[in-house]
């Protein structure tokens, strides 16, 4: 089976030519929209300037599926059939705590097996890799982690925001440390499509790549 993986360097909205990408993936949805509820914030006006666009190219349905500890087993029963996975972004540490070894964590890993797409922005890009390594910027105590990711993306390292948080320096320890094959450097309002974890369209600003072997 193919698999389908968008990583983007910031938050939404998507770029226009992965957004439609993306939507010709899920045929129709429904799409999961996984997100960490921040307090006095009106999720379903933020959850528009993902819905909104991609409405305008043919999905219909969205299930939004709030994280916690305890996801209720409708949650998990929804996202089984979802047709489209995207992970928002906030918190890296949140999002590693309820998707990576979780039941939710699970289905995502069965359902991108399958060849159903899923979306990671900023924090849901950062999990993606079999490694989540989150900048000193991203961390409440101003530390560089290391964690476990939900492995969307094998032999590769991930920064986002990269122009933003001047994250030339950490991709390469990251790089350098983790021994991976490839590194990618994503900025904000970019993103980049891998088929079959190799890397087939970019849109946006050009991404950093660092590798050990000819780009793929």
């Amino acid at each position: 089976m193919t698999t389908h993986l968008f990583l983007f360097g910031g938050g939404p909205p998507f770029t226009p030519n992965l957004r439609t990408r993306f939507a010709t993936l899920t045929n129709g949805g429904p799409v999961a929209i996984l997100y960490i509820p921040r307090i006095g914030k009106d999720w379903t006006r933020y959850a528009s300037i993902y819905t909104k666009p991609l409405q305008e190219d043919g999905i219909s349905s969205f299930v939004h599926l709030p994280l916690s500890d305890v996801p209720t087993d409708g949650q998990l029963a929804q996202l089984k059939q979802c047709q489209g996975i995207i992970i928002s972004g906030g918190e890296t540490e949140l999002y590693q705590q309820y998707l990576v070894g979780t039941p939710i964590g699970d289905i995502i890993q069965s359902r991108f097996v399958d060849g159903v797409p899923v979306a990671g922005f900023s924090a849901g890009a950062l999990i993606s890799p079999e490694r989540c390594i989150i900048p000193e910027i991203d961390q409440r105590d101003n530390q560089r982690l290391r964690l476990p990711g939900l492995a969307l993306l094998n032999d590769a390292v991930i920064c986002v925001h990269y122009e933003t948080w001047g994250e030339a320096a950490h991709l390469t320890q990251s790089f350098t440390e983790e021994s991976t094959d490839r590194a990618f450097g994503l900025a904000d309002e970019s993103g980049i499509y891998l088929r079959n974890q190799h890397l087939v369209e970019t849109e946006g600003t050009d991404p950093v790549v660092l590798s050990r072997s000819p780009v793929k």
